[in-house]
């Protein structure tokens, strides 16, 4: 973990294996030493890592940063290197990532009006359904990857659900994002024709549910209208889309990460197990908060365009630069929070950036909460006594620039005794 000393000496390296393992040294040095610092990321570009929580809350909210990468002073080299993969040529750039007001506006409050927590809410017995299948198919054999048989199923079978993909067509879907989250880890090119596949499919998912809509999300993105306006296909599609894309791996690492400090903090774990055997909510509604704040999913988040020069903690940002708020440093800063190298999961002043903040604030937040809290739970409900296979030196993290989580996360436990029929 972090000390005092490790803010101390020459620059970290950035985005090296060794940083991915534990970027949270390297993020204090540069807190303390260059908190708004312009570094080449490994894709080529230049950009200003914002890491301090003041300047990242501000910049969030900051509408002279904009979302559209039109505003990019971007060189040859770096063109279409700033967003997901494959997006701008499969007609996918109309989304809440990419769009600022009034546009950003507008979709924003047409999905909102399918997106509602008393839909999330009605879905909580279909997460748990999911929670506890998945469980099902490894709770006997002592021993699980959590990411591949867990982490990763479980959000996407639930977005799947959530947007109308029928049960038979779902297992594409999980090839698909499968690829999309391996951040070069697949074969070249893959992420973008894994991308293209999935456009084509919403297209034609759209255009099925346009002529018999369901209760379904696209059925209502479909319906949705504002003042008369519609969405049209395109920017249904690129809807669908991110809900997909953002809906899902922000919650796999939320479920990994989670799971994983919890094997690493025996104490914390424990408590939480009383907690929940009590049949009480409250510190698994708080420790999901807190393992967002301490190891959370998004460790950057997306990417912003300055419109014009201007200011962040002091350090002149020229016009079109790129700029990245370093979530993962700014939810550790010493300024805003009490020991933030603890893990705490009962901490209760946590305004974290773990899901944003502003007019950008993640959408998908409360599913992702639901999802994290019934993952997490149940786990420790019913495998008690989880706990890593092997050495954490041996765990690997994902590559890309934005998301922090795990390859893989292998466990092992009693088995579960198969239930008999008398």
């Amino acid at each position: 973990m972090t000390t005092p000393q490790a803010a101390q000496g020459p620059q970290p390296e950035l985005f090296s294996w060794e940083f991915a393992t534990d970027p949270y040294p390297a993020y204090a040095w540069l807190r303390e030493h260059a908190p708004v610092h312009r570094t080449q990321l490994p894709s080529g570009v230049e950009a200003w890592l914002v890491t301090r929580y003041a300047d990242a809350r501000q910049a969030l909210a900051d509408q002279r940063l904009s979302k559209n990468p039109a505003h990019h002073d971007e060189p040859a080299h770096a063109k279409g290197k700033t967003g997901i993969p494959g997006e701008r040529k499969a007609e996918l750039m109309t989304h809440l990532l990419n769009i600022d007001p009034p546009d950003h506006t507008r979709l924003r409050r047409l999905v909102s009006k399918a997106f509602t927590p008393r839909r999330v809410a009605e879905f909580a017995p279909r997460v748990q359904e999911l929670t506890d299948q998945l469980i099902d198919g490894f709770a006997e054999k002592g021993e699980a990857d959590l990411i591949h048989e867990f982490a990763f199923p479980l959000p996407i079978y639930a977005i799947c659900d959530l947007l109308g993909v029928p049960r038979e067509d779902q297992d594409d879907f999980r090839d698909w994002a499968g690829m999309m989250i391996r951040h070069g880890g697949g074969p070249r090119g893959g992420v973008a024709r894994s991308v293209k596949k999935m456009r084509g499919y919403l297209a034609e998912l759209i255009h099925r549910k346009r002529e018999d809509p369901g209760e379904d999300l696209i059925s209502g993105l479909i319906r949705a209208s504002d003042h008369g306006e519609h969405l049209t296909e395109n920017e249904a599609a690129a809807m669908a889309f991110i809900l997909l894309f953002a809906g899902f791996e922000t919650t796999v690492n939320l479920i990994g990460n989670g799971t994983y400090q919890l094997l690493r903090h025996p104490e914390q774990r424990a408590r939480l197990q009383q907690s929940l055997a009590a049949g009480e909510t409250s510190l698994l509604e708080t420790g999901i908060e807190e393992l967002l704040r301490y190891d959370g999913p998004v460790e950057l988040a997306t990417w912003r365009f300055a419109t014009e020069e201007l200011d962040i903690g002091g350090q002149r940002i020229g016009a079109g630069d790129p700029v990245l708020v370093v979530l993962a440093a700014a939810d550790r800063d010493p300024a805003r929070f009490d020991g933030p190298d603890t893990l705490d999961l009962a901490r209760r002043d946590n305004q974290h950036l773990g899901y944003g903040h502003g007019i950008h604030y993640c959408l998908g937040a409360p599913l992702a909460r639901l999802e994290g809290q019934a993952a997490i739970s149940t786990l420790l409900r019913r495998l008690p006594d989880l706990q890593l296979a092997g050495d954490p030196g041996d765990l690997r993290w994902r590559g890309g620039l934005i998301m922090r989580g795990l390859r893989t996360l292998p466990v092992e436990f009693t088995p579960e005794l198969r239930q008999s029929d008398g």
